[in-house]
């Protein structure tokens, strides 16, 4: 989804000593959500959409040293963002179809976001699907902005955090290798505590569980 100017009504999320998250159309399904992380570099954004006001919050933290696009669909306000900052956006190496679509600079990056502890790891480089999450050394946070979300649509029986509807019988086994204390994601709030357990517990029931989240959905999408 491309963006479609500043959102005049946004909310935090989740805040933590090395950075924020806003939802920036509170009342929408997709639940979109957003990062800026502190970082030794400056304030690091992720897969931004815009809104009014938002340049305060990153103040907090210090100034912007760039942005990063995770997942290939989720250009979104990061050109806007980047410009308005005078920053590059940070795309994977092997992502594809991304740069030519964003009006601003561009830096590839291979397994780092420069000057951070932010690691690069690849989930998915298909024709269909390309995808990255971070990982910060420093404090344990991992990032993950479409694999994994806690939007009710991603969610079946007593989840905290589901696999995405469209990878439920493929899931994304490369996050086993993490141990993050928090995970935030590109749909829904983040996992602010206890977050290695409750990724384990979705990437282990993902297949086990998509009957009764494809059938919630389709009742949700019937009655809504």
């Amino acid at each position: 989804m491309k963006g479609s100017g500043p959102s005049t009504g946004w909310e935090e999320t989740n805040r933590w000593e090395r950075g924020v998250s806003w939802l920036p159309h509170p009342e929408e399904t997709m639940q979109r959500v957003s990062h800026a992380l502190d970082t030794e570099a400056g304030v690091v954004v992720v897969d931004p959409v815009d809104a009014d006001g938002i340049d305060d919050l990153f103040a907090e933290f210090g100034e912007v040293a760039g942005v990063v696009v995770l997942l290939d669909r989720h250009k979104r306000d990061s050109a806007a963002v980047a410009n308005r900052h005078d920053v590059p956006v940070y795309i994977p190496e092997w992502m594809s179809g991304v740069e030519s679509d964003l009006d601003a600079p561009v830096e590839r990056v291979r397994r780092q976001i420069p000057g951070t502890d932010y690691g690069v790891h690849k989930l998915f480089d298909n024709p269909f699907w390309q995808e990255a999450a971070l990982y910060g050394d420093d404090d344990d946070t991992l990032v993950v902005p479409e694999a994994v979300g806690t939007a009710d649509y991603f969610l079946a029986g007593d989840e905290r955090l589901g696999v995405h509807p469209m990878l439920r019988l493929t899931p994304p086994s490369k996050l086993k290798r993490l141990d993050p204390d928090r995970l935030l994601v590109g749909h829904g709030h983040g996992i602010m505590a206890d977050a290695t357990e409750a990724l384990i517990y979705a990437l282990r029931g993902s297949r086990s569980r998509t009957p009764s989240l494809y059938a919630k959905n389709i009742k949700s999408l019937v009655l809504g």
